[in-house]
């Protein structure tokens, strides 16, 4: 008996890896604030929102479950793109 015996699909971990890029770009683009990096770490965050916006409309074919998931990771990328901690 084998201790992960429950399969993943190849599909729902590349949607998991593409989120967790795009967070980490929107971090990335909050990160570079002030600095000469700036306007990559903003291009690279517009560029990661409208691939993970096209995942949303795309992932609606595999069910509410997923799409749901990139709809909240669309939202907590705005909102760390936006928010002001000052």
């Amino acid at each position: 008996m084998t201790l992960f015996a429950i399969a993943v699909s190849p599909l729902l971990c590349t949607l998991g890896l593409v989120q967790l890029l795009g967070i980490m770009a929107a971090a990335a683009a909050r990160l570079t604030e002030g600095t000469r990096y700036e306007r990559g770490g903003q291009w690279l965050c517009l560029v990661s929102l409208v691939v993970v916006g096209g995942l949303c409309g795309w992932s609606l074919q595999f069910g509410p479950g997923s799409s749901a998931a990139c709809a909240v990771t669309l939202t907590l990328m705005t909102l760390i793109a936006i928010i002001d901690f000052h």
